[in-house]
């Protein structure tokens, strides 16, 4: 039943336009509702954010779909995540054979869903800090991928992008963003494309928003 249901989600992420057959595959395969809470399970496969606690969220399936595609990913490339999260779109990424780097600032949030990735044996390298400030460690990034909203693009992000490497993360208020699609041409140098009509939770830290 649940393997029909991720078949109906695909096929309604197709008709919104999501076309990376890569993207597609990971889609249908990764079983969301083990990402979310168990009272809402039977809601895993709908296309909606869900609540995952903490005032935090799992993203829409298009949402997920819609950004992981905007970073043209190769298999292999280095990906870095700000806002782990549930763990889903990291699992997305790891089932495109992406190694991933991931941060979650919440302390809860990000226990819990270590010991998932741990269950499910999905290797995700993941860390509990503020995620405006990336992870210089393992610097430079082929992608970054951002699932909060920001005032604006950090600037150690965009320090620790690869030259050619992408990056896509929602800027805005706290109400609605608009979808930055970024590509490295040169250190100081970036292409940028949007795409409007995006809302998520605040990105938090140093170079993001205030915790209020």
């Amino acid at each position: 039943m649940l393997e029909h249901e991720r078949n109906d989600l695909v096929e309604v992420i197709k008709k919104k336009g999501i076309t990376d057959l890569n993207v597609i595959d990971a889609i249908s395969k990764v079983e969301r509702h083990l990402f979310v809470p168990p009272a809402i399970q039977h809601l895993a496969y709908e296309d909606n954010a869900l609540p995952i606690g903490f005032g935090q969220t799992i993203s829409q399936p298009y949402t997920v779909a819609f950004m992981t595609q905007a970073l043209n990913l190769q298999k292999g490339e280095k990906i870095l995540e700000i806002g782990t999260g549930s763990g889903y779109q990291a699992a997305v990424l790891f089932e495109m054979g992406m190694k991933v780097y991931s941060i979650e600032r919440n302390m809860e949030i990000y226990n819990r869903t270590l010991k998932l990735f741990d269950k499910l044996g999905i290797r995700v390298a993941a860390r509990c800090s503020d995620g405006t400030l990336g992870w210089k460690e393992y610097a430079p990034y082929d992608a970054i991928i951002v699932t909060a909203g920001g005032p604006s693009i950090p600037e150690y992000l965009k320090k620790q992008l690869a030259i050619g490497g992408r990056m896509v993360i929602p800027v805005g208020d706290k109400k609605s963003q608009t979808m930055k699609i970024l590509k490295k041409l040169d250190e100081d140098k970036f292409d940028v494309k949007e795409s409007p009509y995006f809302a998520f939770v605040p990105l938090i830290g140093k170079e993001g928003w205030k915790n209020e």
